[in-house]
Order: structure tokens, then sequence, then C-alpha cells
């Protein structure tokens, strides 16, 4: 690490265009009279703003994905010190903070040109980026070199880690500063940068990450508070790409094909009709966590059938997950392995349907595909996608919000709306037309903390939240030691399954009390397939190994059991 904060110390600072973030480097400038005015101040602050400093957690580290037979480094108990993400993050994150530390140090030399309300505004920006990064250093390895200044080699040599404790106070303490000096919102005609909102979200979501209840819960309320974020009228088009800064995003980072920061990979979630790869999927265990439309898990609510699971679900499944039989990317979607042709509806015919697996070998090995985003755009352009990177939103603020006061023992009114807001919202209906969608009403603890936790689920699948929720609630050993399932294979499927009236789901799985579900009896039948065994090995994997490089060249204390 401090290997990694020397080459972040002592390179010369990434400047942008004043006009555009995510920009490459355009100029250098002397360190010793840069950030001299706003211009070269907000060009210096631009550079925060690159993609490649704001990591997200990815979701195939959860139990909501199925990548045909493959695991990763976390799905597999395989991660180590030399994992490449493990020592991507640590290096960026420190070469992120590096830069917020330069830029505050630095500003004063505008003194004579600025006001002290700007140059404080500047100085709230790079500590609320600076915040950002500590939260996930702190949150993914613990304790963590925490340096606020710049530093000689000789110095940083010698700096320890600090306990995550006492960081964390820091953390907090940067992200109140940037919470009172940030604007609340910013004009149409100018850049969107961190504001008030922001910090007081953020600072909520590490707050809930650390289990700070009242830190989370005051945050959050800060956040609603200012009466500017609202969510997205239509649940389905708040992830296209064509919904720009929706006034539900809280924070997020601008894409643009002209500027070359586009959102990749995305042939593999695209169906193989439409010219995709139908590769990476929502999970079998995903699909059943969402409740039916009166508000029970499927194995407790009547109006459940396993042969058509997207009937009578919440709105939010059949937004998240291609129901069957529908229309999607210019094609009916149906996996069906006798449906060996499908529509093609541009113009009615039947051709031959690639996404069902007796006829592609390839084609999705659970036969669910993402639907949540995914766009008719994404074939388009070479599959580079411009749809915002949203950070964090505002109805995650809201569930974060009940969750901290349910932990704490306060229910009241406040929590209530806050879950019922979120859920309305997905059955497009007011929170007060308690009718016309399952309302949240029991004031037991229990009850409320599954609730919100399903809730997280439904609403935030496939958005990187998934795995630290996961890792958060102690429950990553036990969803993540589970086998991932998935269909028969074509032959033994059609014998097995379909030929006796079973498709889709054989049978109902049972879900325990913490929304996971139980295939193992359909398994143990030999009705469905064991695709991939997931491991998690709760001794260590809670926290992240420190990179090894960094291990052998400094006195760093690595993390348990690696």
């Amino acid at each position: 690490m401090k290997k990694q904060i020397l080459t972040a110390l002592f390179s010369t600072l990434i400047l942008t265009s004043c006009g555009t973030l995510d920009l490459n480097p355009l100029s250098d400038g002397s360190s010793e009279t840069w950030n001299s005015n706003d211009v070269e101040i907000e060009m210096s602050l631009n550079g925060l703003y690159k993609d490649a400093f704001w990591m997200l957690d990815q979701d195939d580290w959860s139990d909501d994905w199925l990548y045909r037979d493959a695991t990763t480094e976390i799905t597999g108990a395989t991660i180590n010190g030399q994992t490449g993400f493990v020592k991507t993050w640590w290096t960026n994150s420190y070469k992120a903070i590096a830069r917020a530390n330069i830029i505050i140090e630095s500003v004063g030399r505008a003194n004579e040109v600025l006001t002290q309300e700007q140059i404080n505004r500047y100085i709230a920006e790079a500590r609320f980026v600076r915040a950002c990064q500590y939260s996930r250093l702190v949150s993914h390895f613990g304790n963590v070199v925490y340096l606020d200044k710049q530093v000689d080699i000789e110095e940083a040599l010698k700096t320890p880690q600090t306990e995550k404790s006492i960081v964390l106070t820091k953390i907090y303490e940067d992200f109140d500063f940037a919470a009172s000096a940030l604007k609340k919102t910013y004009s149409s005609s100018e850049l969107k940068r961190a504001t008030a909102g922001a910090a007081y979200a953020m600072k909520a979501r590490i707050a809930l990450q650390m289990g700070n209840w009242a830190v989370a819960r005051d945050a959050a309320k800060a956040c609603m508070d200012l009466n500017i974020y609202k969510l997205h009228a239509d649940f389905s088009e708040l992830f296209l790409t064509k919904t720009k800064n929706s006034t539900e995003t809280i924070y997020g980072l601008p894409r643009s094909l002209t500027l070359k920061v586009t959102l990749g990979d995305r042939q593999n979630y695209v169906t193989r009709n439409a010219g995709g790869w139908g590769a990476k999927n929502p999970s079998w265990d995903l699909l059943a966590a969402f409740l039916c439309t009166d508000g029970l898990p499927i194995d407790e609510s009547p109006l459940f059938d396993p042969h058509d699971p997207f009937k009578n679900r919440d709105p939010r499944c059949n937004a998240t997950i291609v129901p069957f039989q529908s229309p999607h990317l210019g094609y009916i979607y149906q996996p069906h392995p006798d449906s060996v042709q499908v529509k093609r509806l541009s113009d009615n015919k039947l051709v031959q349907n690639n996404d069902t697996r007796f006829i592609a070998q390839y084609a999705s090995y659970n036969a669910l595909i993402w639907k949540k985003g995914v766009d008719s755009d994404w074939t388009q352009n070479a599959w580079q996608i411009e749809a915002d990177k949203i950070i964090i939103r505002y109805a995650d603020v809201l569930l974060m919000y009940a969750e901290a006061k349910i932990e704490l023992g306060e229910i009241d009114a406040s929590v209530h709306n806050a879950i019922n807001m979120v859920r309305a919202r997905a059955y497009k209906t007011a929170v007060t037309s308690v009718g016309n969608y399952p309302a949240v009403t029991t004031t037991y603890q229990s009850e409320l903390r599954k609730i919100v936790r399903i809730e997280r689920r439904m609403e935030l699948a496939n958005e990187s939240i998934r795995y630290m929720d996961l890792i958060r609630w102690k429950l990553a050993e036990k969803a993540l030691n589970k086998p991932n399932f998935g269909m028969l294979d074509p032959a033994e499927l059609k014998a097995k399954v379909v030929s006796k009236g079973l498709w889709f789901f054989p049978e109902t799985p049972e879900i325990d009390e913490d929304g996971m579900a139980d295939f193992t009896k359909m398994y143990d039948k030999g009705l469905i397939k064991q695709i991939t065994i997931r491991k998690f090995d709760a001794s260590r994997q809670y926290l992240w190994p420190i990179p090894t490089s960094e291990i052998l060249t400094s006195g760093l204390v690595q993390n348990p059991n690696y």
C-alpha cells in the first residue's frame, strides 16, 4: 500500500476539462503553482471523478448471479492478496485519496482571487471524495493506513495501519464538512458534482455497513429532509440509457460514447436471438426472492404457481428478469425446450429460437435473462453503453433509514412510510393507496428486519448492493455456501420435467427466515441440476486481504487467515 501511496503522492496531478467530467488527462500543471484559481481547482477536482476511482462491488460476488458454470474469486473462496481486483481497489483508492489531499492542501493558493465560501466548497468536494474512498477501504479491508496530508517517502514508510474505528470517525468528519459546504443542487447549465445530499447519503451507507445505526439514521434523515430527491415515477425506466440525471439519483457519474467512458461487457446480458450471448444471468435464488402481489413469499402465497413463476409477483420481478413468453429486444423470449422457433416482432415471422438450450448449447443455463436496464440501444455502438453510473439513489436512502430505525427499535410511522414509498412506486401507485399494493403495517422488529432486507433485494438487484448487504448482515457464509442450480440438460429436461407438466419450477422451493430459497428437494429428486458450487470461507472472507505486494514491502499486518 505504501508503495502505491507513494506512486500517487509523487505523480503529477491529472487534469481534466473544466467543462466535462471523466476525460482523459489533457495536461499537467506545476505542483508548486497549480490550484491558484477556480479554473485550475475545478480541473483538479474533475480528475477525482474518473470512473476508475469509483469501483463498485460486483453482483457476481453474490447469490443473485449465475455465469454458466463459473465462479469468481469470492464465490469460489479463492480470493487472496494477489487477486487482481483486490490490488486495483487498493491502488486506485489511494491514488484518489492522494489527489484529494493535494487539492485540500493547495487551494489556499487561491485566497486572493476566491472567497472563503468558494474555497470551502472546493475543499468540501475533495473531502467528500476522500471520505468515499476511505469508506470503501474500511468496509472491505478493515484497518488501513490513514493519511490526510501529503507525506514524504520516509514518513509514508513509517505510517502504520489505523484502527478502522478511528478512520471511521475521520470519514464522518469529512462527510459532515462536505454536507455543510457543498451545494444542494446544480442548475441545468452546471456540471453535476457532489452535493450535500450525496455526502449525507454516502455517510449513511458506510454507517449502515459499520452497524452505526444512529449515525445512519440521522444521515439518511438529513438527506430526506433536503426535499430534493424523489423516486423516479417508473422503476423500469430509471435504469435505461435515455434516463439522465433522474431526481432519484443522489450521486452518480455520467457515461459518454464521445468521451469513451461506457458500460462494457453487455453482450453477456443480452439474449442470443438479439445478438448477445445470454451467459450472465439472474440466479434462481433471486427469482425466488421476489414476493407475490399479496406481500407473501412464494412458499406462503396461494397466488404463486411454480409452473408460471412470473405471474402474481411484485412488479420488480418482471422488471428485473425477462418473463417467459414476453416481448424482449425484438423477439418473444421463451426458453422452453419445445419452443424451437419464436416470433420475431419486426415482421411477426417465426425464426429459430437460439434462446432455448435445445437449439443453442450455451443459452442461459437456468432459463433466466436480465431485463433491468437492458435496452435496444445495447446492440448498437459495438455494445458500448452510456447509461448513467448510479452510485447511490433515493430508494436506497429510504430503505437505509428504515433499516437503521428498525435496528434501533424505533418502530414508528416513518419506518412504514419509507418502505411503503419504495414498494408503492414499484406498483405505480401512491403510498397512501394502500389497497393497490401490499403495504407494510407490522410493528414487530423481527418481521420488519426480514421485510426491509427482502425489500432491498427486490429493489436493488443488479446494482452492486447485494454483496455488501450479505457481508454486513453476516449472511454471506449462508448464502454463498449454497449450490447454484439450473435446468437439467435438454434431453433429460424434456423427459423428467416437461413431459410431466412440471415446467418451469418442478416444485415451489421453501423460503427461509432470511428470504433465501432451498432447492435441495428438487435436486434430490433429480428434477434440477447443480451448476456450480459456491464457497465462502467465513474465517477470513468478511474482510479482503491486504495486497501481498504491500505486505512484503512494508510493515502492514495482513488480515486473519490470509
